[in-house]
């Protein structure tokens, strides 16, 4: 076998070895992807994700309600649409009524967010575009106005 055709093999045997391994990158990075939606988008949806997604608003002001031990229900809003969720655990110190919040879980077909994590955030600065949208549509925006560049 000549020189030129070893350096050949080689590079196909290099190349292959690099789509193989992209391949098995891209694969994993798309099972740890988590989609992040607002209620009004969540609640347009026909079919609700299988997938456990975030979900983030505003604590609707007056839904918390406590049940037996650690379970809480409480509703998300964006001003636009209400998501109810339900979570058992201990909720932040920053969790109220009209707080942001962002919520890892899953929906159900029944139309109640099962939340898996809480997440309470100080200040709305950094809420997606399309739910800083929907509560400056309803009155409920608090947080400061984006740079114009944004």
């Amino acid at each position: 076998m000549r020189r030129r055709d070893r350096r050949l093999i080689m590079i196909a045997v290099g190349g292959v070895t690099l789509l193989a391994a992209a391949g098995l990158m891209l694969t994993g990075l798309s099972n740890r992807i988590t989609y992040f939606y607002g209620p009004t988008t969540l609640a347009a949806l026909a079919t609700p994700p299988a997938a456990e997604i975030r979900l983030g608003g505003l604590v609707e002001a007056g839904s918390i309600v406590r049940g037996e031990g650690l379970v809480v229900r409480f509703s998300v809003t964006d001003g636009a649409a209400t998501i109810p969720v339900t979570y058992e655990g201990t909720l932040p110190d920053l969790f109220g009524d009209r707080q942001g919040v962002v919520i890892e879980g899953t929906m159900q077909p029944s139309g109640i967010f099962v939340a898996r994590h809480v997440l309470a955030k100080h200040d709305e600065t950094y809420m997606p575009r399309e739910v800083v949208e929907a509560l400056r549509a309803s009155g409920d925006w608090r947080g400061p106005e984006p740079l114009e560049d944004q």
